[in-house]
């Protein structure tokens, strides 16, 4: 019997290792098998269906294991079929079973004429040896000089390539042996020299070349690296999507459509591609939806989310649909209806449509109707504790088995208002006894009376299966967020701490950067995992680092007076904005005032200097970037003799020093002016677990040094007339964007990322 879900955690390993090796798999590829739980149940599906749990021999044990990890899903109505030619040896070599799978792959779930099928993969073609042996000698003649030159070198697989091209359905082993006894006559005994390694040709050395620093170079992307979308069928190939459910009788429901009905599609829609992106207005979109990570992929049902919905509509030349899931008005607000749209506009999107579930309201009721009258959905009373205990106990509703007249007169007495609000629920007859997860639609329907209907619609998850993106050291879950929000944990949906795609942009993070990111991860049917946040924080790093400005700022002020430049006195120096900036381009660079009072972060000032410190010291110069060599003289102490209130220095007009040492730095605008006085927001992790969303008590996980503001930096003057959304690196310090919460008296920067990139470009 099959078994009775895709997860096959619940079954007893030893038995599947045994049932394996039964079949004689090796016992490398069986243990190997069993780590790999889809292919694990693949494979023991298609043993239950050959009908060989007591065992075959091991050609067919090995065919049977390409049957489960190759077959064409769209043609699983025939698999049972098909297994028969395997298990009786009519289909017995590898070329009969790929010529089979390209016959299934274009018939699908059509009927087919059982002559044709055998006519497609060789079905009773038997080819003597001696054919076999006319052709190999015909393709070595062909060959002969090429393998003389190589020798024992020659490509085999090439042969063999050729002879099977000309005899598909010859046996591979006869083959196989008759190339090597063939090379044995032509070539002889095998020489020392056969298995010399062939010395590559070296390139002659640019002299000039070796001077200049080693590049690193890193390995061309993969096509679908490139192009994620690669991995979705072409519209005119829809008859590729097929699915499978397991029930827990043993079961098993094969879903497709027919030739006819993918037809019709293609008519309506006129070949193109189109997708919907369907949030619930009920909260801010947070970075999980800009991308999910699909099992499986239909053009028509599938909700996906934003990268997947436009990136694929776009890519395809389609339209995407922005259908808002307005299905639970409790929990909706035009706030939210709004920062979609908006959001959605931010991240680089345009909407083939926007369409709303209430359109569909009434739609919508008449399935249920018709659901209930087909027997598939009834009215139940039990509370959702009820709901979740008999689910996870496998039980049956009690109202289950209720008649379904009585089903359809309750559900009429919901839509009127006549039975009070959660009293009554909708619910699809589900399979309680699978270990299959189900995904609970809940939707409600709202009637003039203002009692909402709410109708649970239970959908496989192996008819669509949508995992998120799930990155550590945050929670994703909308309950949760929403916690935070509401209870004052951090600073409203657009906290920059968050994962909200507003707390992204109000932190600095770019739509750009996002959608690299996502297209970086790529689009994957794998299990969802925890993604390391430092990646996320490589693709800002290598946005902002072409988009912003340099400016400096000291996030904690050290007055330091130049002893040897009078008082009043200052010079506008020249301070580059872009690294890479041409020096005859004004634009490039911008002014910074250098007097005889400037400031130097805190941290770069020691009373005692040591070898591998490169900051100021008593007695040690360091030099002030696009500025002159400084050296301390002095310093000012407060009555705690510890405390460094001030640093005399004199500087080095003539630049002729050259210390190891570079500091930024801010001078005073003009005599006696302090510089521009600014708020920095500095952020971090903001819980401490790398998922927090498993821990009980999640919110005792929450980083109490998440945020850290300081209220006195200084800037430079250029940073004065910086708008709300600007962007800049601060030199040393990291990246920064001008918060909304600013003021012209009191500007506010976040921190985007810091400089440093702890993130390895190969992922680990």
């Amino acid at each position: 019997m099959p078994p009775t879900t895709k997860d096959s955690s619940s079954l007893d390993k030893e038995k599947i290792l045994d049932l394996f090796l039964r079949i004689q798999l090796d016992e490398r590829t069986a243990k190997n098998t069993l780590a790999n739980a889809k292919v694990t149940t693949s494979l023991v599906t298609v043993i239950h269906e050959a009908d060989v749990t007591e065992g075959c021999d091991r050609t067919i044990g090995n065919l049977l294991y390409t049957v489960s990890t190759k077959y064409p899903a769209n043609a699983l109505v025939h698999r049972p079929t098909f297994l028969k030619y395997v298990v009786s040896s009519k289909i017995k070599t590898p070329a009969q079973l790929e010529a089979a799978f390209l016959f299934l792959t274009n018939i699908g779930s059509e009927d087919f004429k059982l002559e044709d099928f055998e006519v497609a993969c060789g079905v009773g073609v038997e080819v003597s040896a001696e054919e076999i042996e006319r052709t190999v000698n015909e393709v070595f003649e062909e060959s002969k000089g090429v393998i003389l030159e190589q020798r024992y070198r020659t490509n085999v697989g090439d042969l063999f390539a050729n002879v099977r091209k000309r005899q598909p359905w010859a046996d591979p082993k006869i083959v196989k042996k008759l190339i090597d006894a063939k090379l044995y006559e032509l070539l002889g005994e095998r020489t020392a020299a056969d298995d010399e390694k062939v010395p590559k040709k070296k390139k002659e050395k640019n002299p000039k070349a070796e001077e200049k620093k080693i590049i690193v170079s890193t390995p061309e992307p993969s096509e679908e690296d490139s192009n994620p979308f690669l991995i979705f069928p072409q519209p005119e190939e829809n008859f590729k999507v097929h699915t499978e459910v397991f029930f827990s009788d043993g079961s098993i429901l094969r879903c497709c459509n027919t030739k006819e009905l993918l037809q019709k599609h293609l008519k309506v829609t006129g070949g193109k591609v189109l997708t919907r992106f369907p949030p619930e207005p009920n909260g801010y979109l947070h970075i999980g939806h800009a991308k999910y990570i699909l099992e499986i992929f239909t053009f028509d049902a599938v909700n996906q989310a934003m990268f997947i919905d436009f990136g694929l509509a776009k890519e395809r030349g389609g339209g995407c649909y922005l259908r808002f899931d307005d299905t639970n008005p409790e929990a909706e607000k035009k706030e939210y209806i709004d920062h979609i749209k908006e959001i959605v506009k931010w991240m680089g999107w345009e909407p083939f449509k926007i369409t709303y579930t209430s359109d569909y309201f009434q739609e919508l009721f008449d399935l249920a109707v018709e659901l209930i009258r087909r027997g598939h959905a009834y009215v139940d009373h039990q509370t959702p504790t009820e709901i979740k205990e008999y689910r996870e106990k496998k039980m049956n509703s009690p109202w289950r088995d209720r008649p379904i007249a009585e089903s359809l007169k309750l559900f009429e007495d919901m839509r009127r208002g006549l039975i009070e609000e959660g009293k009554a629920t909708l619910r699809m007859k589900q399979d309680m006894q699978s270990d299959n997860f189900n995904i609970l639609l809940p939707i409600h329907m709202l009637e003039t009376s203002g009692v909402s209907i709410q109708v649970m619609i239970m959908l496989t998850v192996s008819l669509i299966l949508l995992r998120m993106l799930h990155i550590r050291n945050t929670v994703m879950s909308k309950r949760k967020l929403n916690r935070l929000v509401t209870e004052k944990w951090v600073d409203g949906w657009d906290d920059p701490r968050l994962m909200t795609l507003a707390g992204l942009r109000r932190r600095g993070v770019t739509s750009t950067a996002i959608n690299t990111f996502v297209r970086g991860i790529g689009v994957t049917r794998s299990d969802c995992s925890m993604i390391r946040v430092d990646r996320l924080e490589f693709h800002i790093r290598e946005e902002l680092n072409k988009t912003s400005p340099r400016m400096m700022v000291v996030l904690h002020p050290l007055k330091v007076v130049i002893t040897n430049l009078e008082a009043g006195t200052a010079m506008d120096l020249d301070a580059r904005k872009w690294p890479d900036g041409q020096a005859d381009d004004a634009c490039a660079f911008y002014k910074v005032p250098f007097s005889n009072v400037v400031y130097i972060e805190r941290s770069d000032f020691r009373l005692k200097d040591s070898k591998d410190y490169y900051g100021l010291a008593p007695g040690k110069s360091v030099l002030l970037r696009y500025a002159f060599p400084i050296k301390c003289t002095d310093v000012i102490l407060a009555d705690d003799k510890e405390t460094v209130l001030e640093v005399r220095a004199e500087y080095d007009p003539s630049k002729k020093t050259k210390p190891k040492g570079v500091l930024h730095w801010v001078g005073e605008p003009s005599p006696g002016v302090d510089p521009i006085n600014v708020e920095i927001r500095l952020f971090d992790r903001l819980f401490l677990s790398e998922n927090p969303g498993e821990l009980e008590d999640w919110l005792a996980d929450l980083n109490p040094q998440s945020k850290t503001v300081i209220h006195n930096a200084y800037a430079v003057s250029a940073l004065g007339n910086a708008a709300v959304g600007d962007g800049f690196q601060f030199e040393r310090l990291g990246y920064f964007v001008v918060d909304k919460d600013s003021t012209p008296e009191k500007p506010v920067f976040n921190r985007t990322v810091t400089l440093r990139d702890s993130y390895n470009k190969s992922g680990k």
